[in-house]
């Protein structure tokens, strides 16, 4: 008996990711996407470089968005080791193109809130830089005090979050601090004992420090 409703409940989870899950060709590249497809600010998610569009489903993200009625888009991007997207580039100029052909092709003009962590931080700051958005929510941005990119802060006119981990062996905290100075209206949010990944370690924390974040941008 227990056995059956193990796998009524991984049927029903596998038959809302398909209901997701899409596919999208843009710009030479073919690439999974998860759309929720409703009125309202756009969310949009970019993963880190050991991810793909799975843990923003893993960690119940975007269960939680559908069911609150909130559109988002998750995006298989170039630069992931283990995204299905292809064909692959590190190259910041052609995800961020991407990414914006992506965001215009399914939400028009619609300035969406971005999620980023590590490399996809990174990306959705480079993102904020060139294109408008609503707010970034951003979990340990790689390379983010760049001096090119840096540059660029003093113009961001929207709410910032930052989640860093205090267990986080690839990002310093003395950075996280100076980035979180150097963004206009940005808070700094630590997770204690969390990792690089601190999502993943407190998601339930994750998703209400989203959903705050996402309120405070649609009404900036």
């Amino acid at each position: 008996m227990k056995e059956s409703k193990f796998l009524n409940g991984y049927t029903f989870y596998k038959l809302k990711a398909a209901r997701l899950e899409k596919k999208i060709s843009l710009n030479g590249y073919k690439c999974p996407i998860l759309l929720n497809r409703v009125p309202g600010t756009p969310i949009v998610f970019l993963h880190g470089l050991s991810y793909n569009i799975e843990i923003w489903q893993r960690i119940g993200t975007t269960d939680l968005l559908t069911e609150k009625h909130l559109p988002f888009l998750a995006l298989d991007m170039p630069y992931g080791i283990k995204s299905k997207c292809q064909p692959k580039t590190r190259n910041i100029e052609k995800n961020v193109g991407f990414a914006n052909e992506v965001i215009k092709n399914i939400f028009g003009t619609l300035e969406p809130v971005i999620v980023g962590a590590s490399i996809g931080g990174n990306m959705a700051l480079n993102y904020a830089a060139r294109f408008p958005v609503k707010g970034l929510l951003l979990i340990a941005p790689a390379r983010s005090l760049e001096d090119n990119l840096a540059k660029a802060y003093a113009k961001f006119d929207f709410p910032s979050t930052i989640i860093w981990g205090t267990e986080d062996n690839i990002i310093a905290s003395e950075d996280m601090r100076t980035l979180s100075d150097k963004l206009p209206h940005s808070k700094l949010l630590v997770y204690k004992e969390a990792k690089h990944s601190a999502y993943k370690d407190y998601p339930e924390r994750f998703k209400r420090d989203l959903l705050e974040l996402y309120i405070k941008a649609d009404t900036f």
